[in-house]
């Protein structure tokens, strides 16, 4: 595989500047990689792992991963990767990354960061790496850190969750909302979680929690942070230690009848569609995730009165933060307090200030905030996130990395 993918600042016409698929015979799995622009001489994205995972959903997520970059003013490209086990194989999470991390290597040095997404964790990343004898804190350009790359993830794991939470509270305050607000919140995984407990924090009542099991709801405010320590890593809550007063709903869409002010998405693809729509009760919808929303649901959440702030302009705290370390951007040799504080800050401003722009071009009439947006920067929406199709599906990690 060659390493040097295009020239700076290239990006396909119509579609990806590259689409690869890697050969993992020994795990039992199918592997590809998009790269949907290259942005002197980088690119990057998440590595997803489903069974049900696709180049196309790949190519569709690059172009979110570019147009993303693009809304935060980040001088990189878009790229996505995924590895799909075979149906009935038992997935061997180590010798799965090991042999992705050894097939993508090439990519890997020749300027394509691929970190976590849906279905991978911290430690795959570190696997995948490993193997591909990648070290990130090595590379020319980077912010110089104090610490290691898997110790900085570890103070940023609610940075996407972080980011979600600034996008609401922002347009809370746009909306001249005084009172708590109910908060309802599909998916439970690292991301839902840290924006339930940025919320609570802030005063706002959670009366909502969707997992791949139901629905769990309390209009008086569910407990947090007891829910969370109820919670498993994949975003499951254990409903069996849930207080009395919590009501259980069992598998469904419960989270889109629910009475409350603001529904966060974060979890799966395509989870409000058009059928969906009339169902909706919250006024402000935050896509929370990738392609929570499909373009005709977005469209009509609009024309019937609803605020939705999209996902690349929400979605993108972990990715921010990892494009401004890799790009130079962040200040190097700040201790890890400090560094955490500049990237919150430097996330916070970039979030704040798009939805901001979204509300204020959806205000006037515009159909199509997000492209409106990104032509007046200089970077064409082409066939975007709002034209992509995902499969809906299962919340996964939820872990907010590069994605």
């Amino acid at each position: 595989m060659n390493p040097t993918l295009a020239p700076h600042g290239a990006r396909g016409a119509t579609g990806p500047v590259l689409s690869t698929a890697l050969d993992l015979p020994e795990c039992r799995a199918r592997g590809w990689v998009v790269v949907d622009s290259m942005v002197d001489g980088l690119a990057m994205g998440g590595t997803r792992m489903t069974r049900t995972v696709t180049e196309q959903e790949l190519t569709g997520l690059a172009r979110a991963m570019t147009h993303k970059l693009a809304l935060v003013g980040l001088p990189i490209g878009g790229a996505k990767a995924g590895i799909a086990p075979a149906p009935g194989a038992t997935v061997e999470r180590e010798a799965v990354m090991r042999e992705f991390g050894r097939a993508a290597a090439p990519l890997l040095h020749g300027g394509v960061y691929l970190g976590c997404d849906q279905g991978t964790t911290y430690a795959d990343r570190r696997l995948a790496f490993e193997a591909a004898g990648y070290d990130v804190t090595r590379l020319p350009g980077t912010t110089r850190l104090t610490v290691g790359w898997a110790e900085l993830w570890d103070h940023m794991a609610d940075i996407t969750g972080f980011g979600v939470a600034v996008a609401v509270l922002g347009a809370l305050r746009a909306s001249g909302a005084r009172t708590p607000q109910r908060i309802a919140i599909q998916g439970f995984g690292t991301v839902g979680r840290a924006v339930a407990g940025h919320l609570a924090a802030h005063g706002h009542r959670v009366v909502a929690v969707a997992d791949v099991r139901g629905t769990v709801e309390d209009q008086r405010g569910l407990p947090v942070a007891e829910l969370a320590s109820l919670t498993s890593s994949d975003g499951t809550i254990d409903r069996s230690r849930l207080p009395d007063r919590v009501t259980v709903h069992g598998p469904g869409q419960a989270w889109l009848h629910v009475d409350a002010d603001v529904l966060v998405l974060a979890a799966s693809a395509a989870a409000v569609d058009e059928e969906a729509v009339p169902a909706v009760r919250a006024r402000l919808v935050v896509e929370g995730g990738n392609l929570s929303c499909t373009a005709p649901a977005r469209r009509l959440l609009r024309e019937a009165g609803h605020t939705v702030l999209p996902d690349v302009v929400v979605n993108v705290g972990g990715a921010a933060a990892t494009g401004c370390v890799l790009t130079g951007l962040a200040p190097s040799d700040l201790p890890l307090p400090q560094l955490s504080e500049w990237l919150r800050e430097w996330v916070a401003d970039r979030i704040a200030r798009n939805c901001e722009l979204v509300q204020e071009l959806s205000a006037t009439g515009s159909a199509d905030p997000v492209a409106q947006l990104l032509g007046s920067r200089g970077a064409p929406a082409g066939a975007g996130p709002a034209d992509a199709t995902a499969p809906a599906g299962a919340a996964g990690t939820g872990v907010p990395a590069e994605r």
